[in-house]
């Protein structure tokens, strides 16, 4: 048994390293895809965050919320009010992210988790619709309604006042006198992605993790054995839920701005692609796919007709205007009929996301070798 813990470690320790070089590397190669520009590179950690963080309530327990976009909102939102009244140091705006999230997570999951299949999936959106209503409408003297909320030079900051510090130009977070833009926001977003990813390989290693495991197994089951589910779900509801007010606060530290279409059924829905494009219970494969998603939104919906022509310009004048024609609908503000056939293609052919694709390849470049 030691010698098996012993070698489950060592697979982590490595897998860590792996993944720790492969994050802080990304500027490198990045640019063999034309996707090293710092904006691209904030989104795949903040996406990937909120993707690793949901994973962890769907992918190990099963349990589907349709609005976890509510404490993409809820960071957001605190971020903000975080830079406006104490400080553009980034730090404050993280903690206070994490904490009114997980509140917001945890009475949210207490009334949703008295329900499971669709009927949870159906409250979590209720929930979120309702936080942005009233974040649209209701609650504009906190959220400044459809606007959006700014951080504005001549906001208190409370703390940078007592310490003297002063805001030039546009205000923006400050890492103890590092800007959070460009590569700086990236580097800062690709710690806490690596914490995040940290905290989630433990949990998947734990007897916690193993816990919900078994809830999504056999949950019934589970109750026979003496264990009560209910502490466990909540527990990794807030959790997840402070994962995506940590992505929310991170979208403000990199651009002060906060809005309330970031808590739409549409965000909530898009993490649970991410999540099954990559593969559902797998430690990376979300990640995996909030890069995809993200590459294809922000290079495939940057191509237009007249790159199109450029890039099949070495054809015949008339196969050139045919392949123009036939690619020009994938792309530009198509984008998202590619995303959808790329969907397609995984869910039919390999059901467990990008991750199972990869293990497949794997396994049949031993076969080959052997």
């Amino acid at each position: 048994m030691d010698a098996i813990n012993s070698s489950s470690a060592r697979k982590d320790n490595l897998a860590m390293i792996i993944f720790v070089a492969v994050v802080l590397t990304a500027p490198l190669w990045g640019k063999l895809i034309g996707a090293g520009y710092p904006d691209l590179l904030q989104k795949f950690a903040i996406f990937g965050l909120f993707a690793i963080g949901f994973n962890l309530l769907f992918g190990l327990t099963g349990y589907l919320s349709f609005g976890h976009a509510v404490f993409l909102g809820v960071g957001s939102y605190t971020a903000a009010w975080s830079f406006k009244l104490l400080s553009m140091n980034p730090i404050p705006a993280v903690i206070f992210a994490l904490l009114l999230s997980g509140l917001f997570a945890a009475a949210i999951g207490y009334v949703s988790l008295k329900r499971t299949g669709i009927y949870f999936a159906i409250l979590t959106l209720a929930f979120a619709q309702m936080g942005y209503n009233l974040a649209y409408s209701v609650l504009t003297p906190i959220t400044n309604g459809e606007t959006g909320l700014r951080v504005l030079r001549s906001d208190p900051r409370i703390i940078d006042s007592a310490f003297g510090v002063q805001i030039e130009g546009s205000p923006i977070g400050s890492f103890f006198g590092i800007e959070m833009t460009g590569y700086s926001g990236f580097y800062f977003c690709a710690a806490m992605l690596i914490v995040g990813f940290y905290v989630a390989l433990r949990v998947f290693r734990s007897p916690f993790g193993m816990k919900l495991v078994a809830i999504k197994s056999n949950q019934t089951r589970m109750e026979y054995t003496g264990y009560n589910p209910k502490p466990y779900l909540l527990t990794v509801f807030i959790i997840s839920g402070m994962y995506a007010g940590l992505a929310g606060a991170l979208m403000v530290i990199v651009d002060p701005l906060a809005g309330a279409e970031r808590m739409q059924w549409t965000a909530s829905g898009e993490v649970v692609l991410m999540t099954i494009l990559g593969g559902v219970g797998t430690l990376v494969g979300p990640l995996l796919g909030a890069a995809v998603i993200k590459y294809f939104e922000n290079i495939f919906s940057a191509i237009n007709e007249t790159v199109l022509q450029a890039t099949f310009d070495f054809l015949p004048a008339g196969l050139q205007n045919f392949m123009v024609a036939v690619v020009h609908p994938f792309v530009g503000e198509g984008w998202h009929l590619t995303l959808g056939v790329l969907f397609m293609i995984v869910i039919i052919f390999m059901p467990g996301g990008i991750m199972e694709g990869i293990r497949r390849l794997t396994n049949w470049v031993r076969r080959r070798k052997e």
